[in-house]
């Protein structure tokens, strides 16, 4: 079974940090792209940041340049979320996703492009 858990999350004030985790169990992620994306309390989903299977190609969100990386380890099947500078705007949970196809050339920035979702790890951030 396909499992996806976020970590990480929690109360910072602006201008502070997190990291966030994504560990992936029930198969081998390092064929297949991973993103983050966040949904804050009445808005819909929105798209965050996704990397390539190799971990070499990223694309982020403009809300997102500049302040957050993505990074993968394949070797721990994990996903990582850097979170600096953080505004209260970034308030949401923030779910990690896999992608539906192997080895996708594209790195997909919508939500439908994507087979496996975590749970969500709250992320707040304090004015």
């Amino acid at each position: 079974q396909v499992q996806l858990v976020e970590s990480g999350g929690g109360l910072v004030q602006a201008g502070g940090s997190l990291r966030l985790s994504c560990a992936a169990s029930g198969r081998t992620f390092s064929t297949y792209n991973m993103a983050w994306f966040r949904q804050a309390p009445g808005k819909d989903r929105e798209f965050v940041v996704v990397v390539s299977w190799g971990g070499s190609r990223t694309y982020y969100a403009d809300s997102a340049k500049g302040r957050f990386t993505i990074s993968r380890d394949n070797a721990k099947n994990t996903v990582y979320l850097q979170l600096n500078s953080l505004k209260p705007e970034d308030t949401a949970v923030y779910y990690c996703a896999v992608d539906s196809v192997f080895k996708r050339a594209v790195l997909a920035a919508g939500g439908a492009a994507y087979e496996y979702w975590g749970q969500g790890t709250q992320v707040t951030v304090s004015s």
